[in-house]
């Protein structure tokens, strides 16, 4: 069994869309944040940096996201760049 896939002992419960979170469980698991998640339970995930707190919310962000809004939240970000 893959240590990765144990439940955490210290973890925080994520409140993400059902039909998201396998998706964001998976970016996780790629980026190296501990995450747990089983059938019908909600996600659960070890948040042990400021790092991986922003990781999370970047993640969450673009899977709960539509193509528009994403890109309207670049944009405004380029618009801050030039200021």
């Amino acid at each position: 069994m893959n240590s990765a896939n144990l439940p955490l002992k210290s973890s925080q419960i994520v409140q993400v869309p059902w039909n998201d979170r396998w998706t964001v469980y998976h970016r996780l698991q790629e980026l190296g944040i501990s995450c747990y998640c089983s059938s019908n339970q909600p996600l659960e995930v070890q948040l042990s940096s400021p790092t991986a707190v922003i990781q999370l919310w970047s993640v969450v962000k673009h899977c709960s996201s539509s193509r528009q809004e994403l890109i309207q939240w670049l944009q405004t970000c380029w618009d801050l760049k030039k200021t």
